[in-house]
C-alpha cells in the first residue's frame, strides 16, 4: 500500500502552531483542577522530548523520570524495539477487529505471557489495570456463584464503578455510592478474611502483593495462608498486579516472591502497552473461563470493543521480547537493590527519614516526626495544615533544583514512592541518591527555600479547607 498524505491534518503544523496552549486548553476543556495544582506545586514544566528514562525541556535540561507515567513506562519512553513493532504492525495493514475471526496476534500475545504464569491457562484482553480489575470481579462471581468480594484497606484497583468497589481509600470512593457490596481488610489480617469466608457468600478475595498506596508489601506468608484459606472455602485468589507484574519488583510477578502462591485470576496491564498502546489483560485457570463462556450463547458475554486489537497486541509482543533478550527483570532486582541500600543507608543520617522499604524498582521513601525541637515544631506545623505536605516539599525540589520527576505515594501520605523505568541503572541510581541527599541536608539545615515554600503549601491547604 502506497503511502497517503494526509488531508487536511498536519500533526506536526498543529503541535507547533498551538502547542504553547496546552495548560490553556486543559484548563478550558478538560480536568481543570490539574493544570491549576501543577501551577501550585511548580509542576508546570513544558517538556519537548522524551527517550529511555529522560525527559528533555526547550533548552535541552534533561529531567530523570522516577515516576515512569506511574509504572506505564516500564521499557522507558520510545524503545525502538516497540516502536518499531508499531510501525511493522500499521504496515501491515492487517484486517483488524473484524470481531468474526481469530487474528493470530491475540494468540501469540496469549500464549507468551502464559509462558511467566504456567499454572494458568487462558487470557482476556481488555483495555486497561481497571477493566482486567474488572473482568476478574465478574469472572470471579460467575464461576463461584457468590456476589461478594474481599479487599484489603488502602488498596488500589482502578476507578471504574466495579474497581472502585474494591478501592481501599475513602477519598476515591467518596461521592461515588451506591458501589457493590464488597468488604475491606486489614492487608496480613488472616483472622479477618476467616471470618468473612465463613460467612459463605465470598466470591473471591483480591489484593495487591505490594500496594502502591504507601508501597506496602504483604507480611511473609499472608499469600500463601490466604490462597489455602480461600480454597478451603471455595473462593479465589485474585492479584492484582497492574503495576507491580512484568518485572517491576524484580521478579517477573510480585506474587512470586512466595513459594506456592497460585492465583486463580491474575491482572496486568501499565508496562504491557510499551509506553504505546492501552491493554489489560486477565490471566485465568481454565475451568474459570469454561464457566464464564459456557456455550455459543455465552460467546459475547464479556468482551471489550478495543480488546485484542493488533497494536495493542503488537506492543505487547514487542515488550515482552525485549524482557527477555535484555534481561529486563534482573536489571530491576540489580538496580532495585543499590538503590534501596544506598537510600537505607541514609535513615540514621536523617532524622525525618524514617524508612525505606519495597522490592525491585518499587520503592517508597516515608518520613516522619523528627526529634529535635526546631525541626519538630515545623513539622507539627505541616502536619497540622495537612498531612503529606512534607513529602511534597521533598518532590518540588527534586524536580526545579535536581531536575528528578517523583510522586507523593498517596494522598495524606508522607511517602515518596519510586517506580522509574526497569532500565535505569547506576548512573540514575547515583543521580537521585545525590539530588535526595542534597534535599535532606536543606531540610534539616531549618532554613531556606524549602521551608519558605512549605509556608506556602500550608497557606493554600488551609484555603481549601
Amino acid at each position: 500500500m502506497t503511502d497517503v498524505a494526509p488531508q487536511g491534518f498536519d500533526l506536526a503544523k498543529l503541535l507547533a502552531e498551538r502547542g504553547d496552549e496546552r495548560y490553556a486548553l486543559h484548563a478550558r476543556h478538560l480536568n481543570h483542577q490539574l493544570p491549576r495544582m501543577l501551577h501550585t506545586i511548580g509542576f508546570d514544566k513544558v517538556y519537548e522530548r522524551a527517550e529511555g528514562a529522560y525527559f528533555w525541556d526547550a533548552e535541552g535540561n534533561d529531567y530523570l523520570d522516577m515516576l515512569a507515567g506511574f509504572g506505564v513506562m516500564g521499557l522507558g519512553r520510545h524503545h525502538p524495539v516497540v516502536r518499531r513493532a508499531l510501525h511493522d504492525v500499521l504496515d501491515a495493514s492487517l484486517a483488524d477487529l473484524t470481531r468474526f475471526d481469530c487474528q493470530p496476534l491475540p494468540g501469540l500475545l496469549a500464549e507468551k505471557l502464559l509462558t511467566h504464569s504456567p499454572h494458568l491457562d487462558r487470557v482476556f484482553f481488555g483495555n486497561s489495570g481497571t477493566e482486567a480489575v474488572e473482568t476478574a470481579l465478574k469472572f470471579a462471581r460467575f464461576a463461584t456463584g457468590r456476589p461478594r468480594i474481599l479487599y484489603c484497606a488502602h488498596a488500589f484497583h482502578g476507578l471504574t464503578t466495579g474497581s472502585l468497589s474494591v478501592n481501599g481509600e475513602a477519598g476515591f470512593r467518596d461521592g461515588f455510592a451506591p458501589l457493590l457490596p464488597d468488604t475491606a481488610i486489614a492487608l496480613g489480617d488472616l483472622d479477618a478474611l476467616e471470618r468473612e469466608l465463613k460467612r459463605g457468600d465470598v466470591a473471591g478475595f483480591v489484593l495487591e502483593p505490594i500496594q502502591g498506596k504507601g508501597v506496602h508489601e504483604a507480611p511473609p506468608g499472608f499469600l500463601r495462608a490466604a490462597q489455602e484459606l480461600l480454597h478451603r472455602h471455595k473462593a479465589l485468589l485474585i492479584v492484582d498486579e497492574v503495576q507491580t507484574g512484568l518485572g517491576r519488583t524484580g521478579d517477573f510477578y510480585a506474587y512470586q516472591h512466595e513459594e506456592g502462591v497460585e492465583p486463580d485470576l491474575l491482572c496486568v496491564a501499565k508496562a504491557l502497552s510499551g509506553g504505546y498502546v492501552p491493554v489489560g489483560a486477565t490471566l485465568g485457570k481454565d475451568w474459570i473461563f469454561k464457566r464464564v463462556y459456557s456455550s455459543m450463547d455465552r460467546v459475547l458475554v464479556h468482551s471489550a470493543s478495543f480488546g485484542s486489537n493488533a497494536q495493542a497486541m503488537a506492543a505487547g509482543l514487542a515488550v515482552l521480547t525485549v524482557m527477555e533478550d535484555q534481561e529486563i527483570v534482573a536489571n530491576a532486582r540489580r538496580s532495585g537493590d543499590l538503590l534501596r541500600e544506598r537510600l537505607t543507608a541514609l535513615v540514621d543520617r536523617y532524622e525525618l527519614l524514617h524508612d525505606v522499604r519495597g522490592r525491585g524498582l518499587m520503592i517508597g521513601i516515608e518520613f516522619g516526626r523528627p526529634s529535635s525541637l526546631k525541626l519538630r515544631s515545623r513539622w507539627t506545623m505541616l502536619q497540622a495544615a495537612r498531612k503529606g505536605l512534607f513529602a511534597q516539599m521533598v518532590v518540588v525540589p527534586l524536580l526545579q533544583k535536581h531536575r528528578i520527576l517523583t510522586q507523593v505515594s498517596g494522598d495524606h501520605l508522607e511517602v515518596i514512592k519510586l517506580i522509574p523505568p526497569l532500565i535505569v541503572g547506576e548512573a540514575e541510581v547515583d543521580r537521585f541518591v545525590a539530588a535526595f541527599t542534597a534535599v535532606m541536608d536543606d531540610a534539616h539545615s531549618g532554613g531556606g527555600l524549602m521551608w519558605d515554600f512549605g509556608r506556602t503549601l500550608v497557606k493554600q491547604a488551609v484555603a481549601n479547607r
